[in-house]
């Protein structure tokens, strides 16, 4: 798993999954211990103190629900609650064409679609990179500035404004490195050329 897959795998199960969830407790064991620190490939360290400062999953998990379960939830994970005209079915679709199984919960939830792109890098198709950038660009990008400014917005505990924080810096560096990864374009490469 490189560090594109293992961004996206933290920041997705932390958005995605009940902090008490027994999943989390090594997760949560490696930033209570701030070792996850260690293995973080973006310079964010003062933001990953903050966040080791609030982890604990027994306070966060009324939080976690007050925020984001239910449908008087505070902030809605879910593109389909943001983008006009969008359907969770968009994204339904667009991740089974890649091959990716999902189950029966909305595919449009901000945290699986960050673990959908981690599952896009760890499959290594040839066209993962422009399908992980189709999936920023036309999946997250659109309403992911929106959701996480809510988050900061009505968390209460230091730890849910801080992935906020992280994960708004987080997706700009993954989106750039996806730039990177792109061939040359062919206009580009004939005008070297020359």
């Amino acid at each position: 798993m490189n560090e594109f897959s293992i961004v996206c795998r933290v920041l997705g199960t932390l958005f995605y999954r009940q902090p008490q969830d027994p999943l989390l407790v090594p997760l949560f064991g490696l930033i209570q211990d701030g070792k996850l620190r260690e293995h973080w490939p973006l310079e964010q360290d003062a933001l990953l103190v903050r966040l080791q400062e609030s982890a604990n999953p027994e306070a966060l998990a009324a939080e976690f629900n007050r925020l984001f379960v239910g449908s008087e939830c505070a902030v809605s994970p879910f593109r389909s609650d943001y983008v006009d005209g969008a359907n969770e079915m968009d994204v339904r679709t667009f991740l089974q064409q890649r091959g990716m199984p999902l189950g029966e919960t909305p595919a449009d939830h901000f945290g699986g679609m960050l673990l959908a792109a981690s599952w896009l890098e760890d499959q290594s198709k040839e066209d993962e990179v422009s399908a992980q950038i189709t999936l920023f660009d036309e999946y997250l990008f659109p309403w992911c500035g929106k959701f996480l400014g809510k988050v900061e917005a009505h968390a209460t505990s230091g730890f849910y404004r801080t992935l906020s924080e992280i994960s708004r810096e987080a997706l700009q560096a993954m989106r750039d490195e996806l730039e990177e990864q792109l061939p040359p374009d062919l206009d580009d490469a004939e005008e070297d050329d020359q």
